[in-house]
């Protein structure tokens, strides 16, 4: 028989188990608020029996280990699901801010032509009116002022992206390095067997971090943990980190680099991404519009201008300066060299009071670009297609955000905390504590009569 010995040691078992359980509840309750925390359980088993004949006896139970709950499948699902909200979220946040420069096609640049076209038809009853000729020349330096402001804002907010791009890439160094650092940590303790549940929670929050930078796919190995870009860029090896780095391309704009390797274009996930898709696409399509906007009107202008004569019976001259070869910088550079009224030229046969020119300065205004739009329907367009590609953005980034909260969701009923659960589960150990600690005392009892038994014995 097993002997009130090894009841003792069976009861002790019981007693210590329920104290690990209670402490793993305790802990539980204690991080239900901790970002990133998975809840520990323990796993226990009946001690091996000992055989005595055809009769086995219990040695109790024994606490094989405490883990943490979670999905690693569900976890990736999130890193990759957190690049791509990342990702539409950095590109609706800079989309917005250039949306705000072009809110209709009926206000600034849009009005600005309207405005320009409307004085000449203004000048056209009047054709020798000083006042009505000025007209003209500050309409047309309110367009040129406005296309620069536009011009010059679109590539500070590029040159603003920029700068947060190196900054991201070395937000990226510093949490791989993180990574790399814990993952060598985890290694450390799982060599002496010893738990790494809180190691590897930190470990995920720090992936986290990094996925809502940069696109990655992560990869348990028996080295340890592998994470590399979408593209296949090793960013983490166990615990070696590889740093990226930036450097000024040809384009003037920041590079991200991997070694040699430009991985730029390369990048799909992440607020990386999103940045770089602004800033090398949206801001130089609608830059391009804008100077094929400028272009097209300083040329047709002054190509119309110098059809005419002007008060001084001379040929028309230039409105704008000359725009630059192939259209590009336009819209910055536009300006209206024309500081005489006088110069405009609205005879279209050389008398003084002649206005037949200005119908070929208006003709401008149906005259077709180097698009094949009119001025006022290119504008109109910019205008659609920055409205659109916002409110398109802003739609995936909706839908991408209900796709990551269910998936977080569906995490924190595996990983999270319930303290409605932990309570039960607490009350369930303290009642198994208080009865180990009862056949304790009653096995105390017991021995205490054996030995009083005995000593009365002897002295018979």
């Amino acid at each position: 028989m097993s002997g009130l010995f090894g009841t003792l040691s069976t009861a002790l078992s019981g007693l210590s188990v329920s104290q690990d359980e209670m402490a793993t509840t305790s802990n539980n309750v204690a991080n239900a608020n901790t970002p990133g925390y998975s809840r520990e359980v323990t796993d226990i088993a009946a001690g091996d029996p000992i055989e005595e004949g055809a009769i086995g006896y219990g040695t109790g139970v024994v606490l094989q280990k405490i883990e943490s709950l979670r999905d690693p499948i569900l976890q990736i699902q999130i890193h990759q699901a957190t690049g791509q909200n990342s990702s539409l979220n950095a590109a609706l946040t800079e989309l917005q801010q250039i949306q705000s420069q072009f809110a209709s096609s009926s206000t600034g640049i849009g009005a600005d032509i309207s405005n320009f076209f409307n004085s000449l038809q203004q000048l056209s009853p009047d054709p020798t009116s000083v006042t009505l000729r000025q007209g003209v020349l500050t309409a047309a330096g309110t367009l040129a002022t406005d296309l620069n402001t536009a011009a010059q804002s679109l590539q500070t907010q590029r040159s603003d992206i920029d700068q947060n791009v190196v900054q991201s890439v070395s937000q990226v160094n510093s949490l791989t390095s993180q990574i790399a650092s814990v993952d060598q940590q985890i290694a450390t303790l799982q060599n002496a067997k010893q738990g790494t549940g809180t190691l590897v929670d930190t470990q995920n929050n720090l992936i986290q971090q990094l996925s809502g930078l940069i696109g990655v796919a992560v990869i348990k190995t028996d080295q340890g943990i592998s994470v590399a870009t979408a593209n296949g860029t090793a960013l983490v090896s166990g615990s070696q980190s590889f740093a990226l780095s930036t450097q000024l391309g040809t384009n003037g704009v920041q590079h991200i680099l991997s070694g040699a390797q430009d991985i730029t274009n390369s990048l799909t996930g992440g607020s990386l991404a999103g940045l770089i898709q602004v800033r090398d696409q949206e801001i130089p399509a609608i830059s391009g519009s804008l100077d094929q906007l400028a272009a097209g009107l300083a040329t047709n202008l002054n190509a119309a201008n110098a059809m005419g004569t002007d008060l001084n019976g001379v040929v028309g001259g230039n409105i704008f300066a000359t725009p630059p070869a192939g259209g590009v910088g336009a819209a910055a550079t536009m300006t209206v060299t024309m500081t005489d009224p006088s110069l405009i030229a609205a005879s279209s046969d050389g008398t003084v009071g002649s206005n037949g020119n200005l119908a070929n300065l208006s003709a401008v205004a149906t005259e077709p670009l180097a698009n094949g739009q009119t001025p006022i329907n290119t504008y109109a367009d910019l205008v659609s297609q920055v409205g659109s590609d916002t409110a398109n953005t802003s739609a995936d980034a909706d839908s991408s955000s209900l796709i990551l909260q269910q998936l977080n969701d569906e995490n924190g009923s595996i990983s999270g905390v319930s303290l409605d659960e932990e309570a039960s589960n607490l009350i369930q150990y303290q009642t198994a504590y208080q009865a180990a600690a009862h056949v304790v005392s009653t096995i105390n009892l017991l021995l205490l009569d054996a030995v009083n038994l005995g000593m009365d014995a002897a002295e018979e």
